[in-house]
């Protein structure tokens, strides 16, 4: 295995345990905040897999960029349906408010939702870099 397989795998791993983690968290009753932090990053860590395995080069270190060149390289080129995108904005923009606003409420039921769309798009990420290899 080479160091790009390497640590792609390290991505997807780390993605994977993200999610063990996020069902270990709704089992317990962990706050709605912890919930939806896990589940993007869960997310971002298959984005990075992705890029690795398809040699994308990262040229920013914002969340933001990040998601960016997700769209640009992956939504906009039909390789990914715009519906993960979706999905992938609304748990960003869920963290940004849960992690950085004051007084923040959500629903425990609606963590779940956003937590199962979190698995749903790693497992598409995890399903496209498996049949590209």
């Amino acid at each position: 295995m080479n160091h790009k397989e390497t640590l792609m795998n390290y991505r997807l791993q780390q993605a994977q345990e993200t999610i063990l983690e996020i069902d270990t968290m709704i089992k317990e009753k962990f706050s709605t905040r912890s919930i939806i932090n896990r589940s993007y990053y869960a997310m971002f860590y298959a984005i990075l897999a992705l890029f690795i395995k398809y040699n994308i080069t990262i040229n920013t270190s914002k969340h933001s960029g990040i998601i960016t060149i997700f769209d640009k390289e992956f939504i906009k080129n039909g390789i990914i349906d715009i519906t993960y995108s979706k999905i992938l904005h609304k748990i960003f923009n869920y963290r940004l408010e849960s992690d950085y606003k004051e007084f923040v409420t959500i629903q425990f039921d609606e963590a779940i939702e956003l937590a199962n769309n979190a698995k749903e798009f790693v497992n598409m990420i995890q399903k496209i870099i498996i049949n590209q290899s």
